[in-house]
């Protein structure tokens, strides 16, 4: 559909909404308040009258009705979405069994499908995606203005599968990568020890069981004499709460870690260090990104409130929230947010916009190399945008990345960064003993 096309329909679509909202308003001489679901629910009965008695051709309301839901999901996160009855099969585990991805974290950014990060050693990350970028296209269908829920099912696909993604990525021509679908599977933390008797501790995952995993990743930067310790968070999105709540307990001996809450804010449930589970005590720092969502968040604004280290970097995305599949009459369904995770201080990860979700670092340091990130606020959905619709006559060629020689490494500025403040006599306050 073209934006020419788009605006009219979103054109007429407001106008039959004024139309309703001001008749309404002239027969009950009262405004409504906005969030009064009776007042919505006439307005919504309303167009369906004008539909069904009206529009110019015999509606199918099925259809009609299908369309309405997915737009009430729409307008509240890119994780609540309207599922069809063959979706809800799929999703209580009674549809093909078979299906993999391409292993990379993805959300929603102004109707955009935006890749969070891929996972380390993931289809994804050796097709070259990367942290930031937009997938416009798969296998030539847009994903824009389509559900997150959608989108990732047009990724999955039978193991050893290819499938093609147009990428919008910052200072280059759109791009097509071809990534061929496996069975992901979490790459284990890694661990070292820098000059300074530094351990370097990277954190790849926080699926299930990679708690234990980091655990005996520090004790064994514990005996190699590390005396002080950086916690790589970047690039590093999705897992589970409890594994980041188990990580940041070997940090933190106790005390508040994380809460997650459900409507109007209400905690539901928290979470407070162990002091026997605690296994290192020295001075840390924690590096995030854009890149750090989720569980990873849990950790980096643990090690903040309870003012246990410094955290290096850039804003995190800001994710972290849990779904409940409502089942509708039809067999279709509404998969709704109804759990949020938040820090200790009871700031929920995902807020209600970019500029209110995810983590800000104690010390901002920016990469250079990420400093023209694009950014999907300011892309128009226009077909006259200079990224076009692949196909369009005065389209220019598409790249394919072909294998480039080895770049001179870049240096890692957010790392010197965390390093300088752990050298530094006294880095950084520790946490008051139990």
């Amino acid at each position: 559909m073209s934006f020419r096309t788009k605006f009219i329909t979103i054109l007429m679509s407001a106008a039959l909404a004024i139309y309703t909202v001001v008749g309404g308003w002239i027969s009950t001489r009262a405004q409504q308040p906005a969030n009064d679901p009776n007042a919505q629910l006439r307005i919504f009965e309303s167009v369906l009258q004008h539909i069904q008695n009206d529009y110019v051709d015999e509606p199918n309301m099925d259809k009609v009705r299908a369309g309405a839901l997915r737009g009430l999901a729409y307008g509240l996160d890119p994780y609540s979405t309207y599922l069809t009855p063959e979706q809800v099969r799929e999703f209580n585990g009674n549809g093909k069994s078979d299906q993999v991805g391409i292993g990379a974290e993805l959300s929603q950014v102004a109707s955009y499908l935006y890749v969070i990060a891929p996972m380390k050693g993931s289809p994804a990350d050796l097709a070259g995606v990367r942290a930031g970028d937009i997938i416009e296209y798969i296998d030539g269908k847009a994903t824009r203005d389509i559900s997150l829920y959608d989108a990732k099912q047009l990724l999955n696909g039978a193991a050893g599968s290819e499938v093609k993604l147009r990428i919008l990525r910052a200072n280059a021509r759109p791009l097509t990568l071809t990534v061929k679908r496996n069975t992901v599977r979490a790459a284990a933390a890694e661990a070292r020890v820098e000059a300074g008797r530094i351990g370097i501790l990277r954190i790849n995952s926080f699926a299930e069981g990679d708690a234990a995993d980091v655990r005996s990743r520090v004790q064994e930067l514990i005996k190699q004499g590390a005396q002080k310790m950086v916690v790589d968070l970047r690039g590093t999105a999705g897992g589970s709460i409890n594994e980041a709540v188990a990580v940041a307990n070997l940090f933190i001996k106790d005390g508040l870690l994380a809460e997650t809450s459900g409507r109007e804010g209400k905690i539901l449930k928290t979470f407070s260090a162990d002091p026997k589970l605690a296994i290192f005590s020295g001075p840390v720092a924690a590096l995030i990104d854009a890149g750090t969502a989720g569980a990873a968040e849990v950790v980096a604004s643990a090690f903040m409130e309870r003012n246990r280290g410094q955290v290096v970097g850039e804003k995190s995305f800001g994710a972290g929230a849990e779904q409940q599949l409502y089942t509708l009459r039809g067999g279709d369904g509404l998969l709704l947010t109804t759990v949020k995770w938040a820090s200790a201080s009871g700031k929920p990860f995902l807020g209600e916009d970019r500029a209110r979700s995810g983590v800000m670092p104690s010390v901002e340091v920016k990469r250079p190399e990420l400093a023209d990130a694009i950014d999907p606020e300011e892309l128009t959905g226009n077909d006259t945008d200079p990224v076009a619709k692949p196909g369009q006559p005065n389209d220019k060629p598409e790249v394919v990345p072909e294998a480039a020689p080895a770049k001179p490494a870049v240096e890692d500025i957010q790392l010197k960064k965390a390093l300088e403040l752990l050298r530094e006599p006294k880095p950084m306050q520790l946490q008051k003993a139990a």
